[in-house]
């Protein structure tokens, strides 16, 4: 299946189309509308260099939020209240925090400042959200993501201490479990998210249930 690529055009071809390893299609931008239609329609963006890339892979890595697992020494910490936990409190530093984050074996950032810039638009929307650690007054770990409906696309995280992320990841699930979240996409596979309940489903059924519980865009 040839690579797609994209134009001003508002549009993405089938996900069924996607290569092996996900890809989709490339070019484009990264408007807020696109990336609504996109993440509607089961579909992500990625940069090289720069020029976005768009995947949809198959299977998909979720994590069913009745299904987390907390170890014990995980389970120690959120007793001690080792860090403070909140929601939507610092949306812009999680961004910038995950941006420059020097991540083993890559070279640069994926989020651009064009899509930071639509990021922090979707969050004034009311789209994408925040979680976040803190030590004191100062932000040490979070993650953010983008909610349609019960369903939560998790993008980035990032943590300058240790099991900061993992602290604002667990106590995030468990506040969407409460909500009756049905679903966590977690794009693809990481030992990490493994270790806490992620698994892998078929894209078929992820479309499914993106179709089932994913909100119509406002």
């Amino acid at each position: 299946m040839p690579l797609h690529a994209l134009d001003s055009t508002l549009w993405f071809p089938p996900v069924e189309d996607a290569m092996e390893d996900g890809l989709l299609a490339m070019g484009g931008d990264v408007s807020v509308e696109r990336l609504l239609l996109a993440y509607r329609q089961g579909i992500f963006p990625w940069y090289d260099g720069d020029t976005p890339l768009w995947w949809s892979p198959d299977p998909r890595f979720v994590l069913y939020p009745e299904k987390l697992k907390v170890s014990k020494s995980m389970e120690l910490l959120i007793r001690k209240k080792a860090f403070r936990f909140s929601v939507n409190e610092a949306f812009p530093a999680v961004i910038r925090s995950c941006k420059e984050l020097q991540r083993p074996g890559q070279d640069g950032t994926w989020i651009t400042d064009e899509l930071e810039t639509s990021l922090i638009q979707l969050h004034k929307m009311g789209y994408a959200h925040s979680a976040e650690a803190w030590l004191g007054q100062e932000l040490v770990g979070g993650l953010y993501g983008i909610r349609l409906g019960k369903l939560f696309f998790g993008e980035s995280m990032f943590s300058k201490a240790s099991n900061a992320s993992k602290f604002a990841f667990i106590h995030f699930v468990q506040q969407l479990k409460k909500e009756e979240v049905h679903l966590i996409d977690c794009q693809v596979y990481t030992a990490h998210l493994e270790s806490l309940g992620a698994e892998m489903i078929p894209r078929k059924e992820f479309i499914a249930v993106l179709d089932t519980y994913g909100a119509e865009l406002r």
